[in-house]
């Protein structure tokens, strides 16, 4: 199936990968998942802006043991389509994680550079533990040596946009997740 999305001066051609309903059966599994683990553990979730934010909503109401949320932005795009070497990142959690259990919330994970990067910072702040939480996981793209123990779809090396994901900071709030075809 083909959708059609407007973006100003051209038109593109967007292929749907992974439909409305099955997104939420996956979170909520996710969320489950968590849910059993994080049992009196009082864990806290990061979400890695912009992209986590429709996933991130999604998965808190799905997990059932009391959580706190923090932010941190961070990308390694630089409005492009392919991951940098450099990774841009401001904020960071305003409580103390010493002795937490981080959840590293991202919306997709693929050279792996960013979640490294944010796992480095983090770790000085002496948490009990780290694990990362994704959507959208392009192993096939990865560059660096990462976890990822909750991980929602492999999706390849496609660019991806949809469901919080973005081309140029645009298309987010499409509620489903659409491969952009090559020109």
């Amino acid at each position: 199936m083909k959708v059609l999305v407007m973006k100003p001066q051209e038109l593109h051609k967007l292929e749907l990968l992974l439909p409305q309903d099955k997104i939420a059966k996956v979170i909520k599994k996710l969320g489950r998942q968590i849910s059993e683990d994080y049992e009196d553990k009082d864990p806290i979730l990061i979400g890695v802006l912009k992209g986590c934010v429709v996933f991130m909503a999604d998965l808190v109401r799905s997990i059932s043991v009391p959580i706190e949320m923090e932010f941190i932005s961070a990308s390694s795009y630089a409005n492009g389509r392919t991951p940098e070497e450099k990774v841009d990142m401001s904020g960071g959690p305003e409580i103390s994680i010493k002795g937490r259990h981080v959840l590293i919330v991202e919306g997709v994970v693929d050279s792996g550079r960013t979640v490294q990067t944010i796992i480095g910072q983090l770790r000085q702040k002496e948490p009990a533990s780290i694990e990362i939480v994704t959507l959208l996981d392009k192993s096939k793209c990865r560059l660096v040596d990462i976890d990822i123990k909750y991980r929602g779809f492999d999706v390849g090396d496609d660019f991806v946009i949809g469901y919080g994901l973005d081309e140029a900071q645009k298309y987010r709030n499409l509620p489903f997740i659409g491969k952009v075809a090559n020109e």
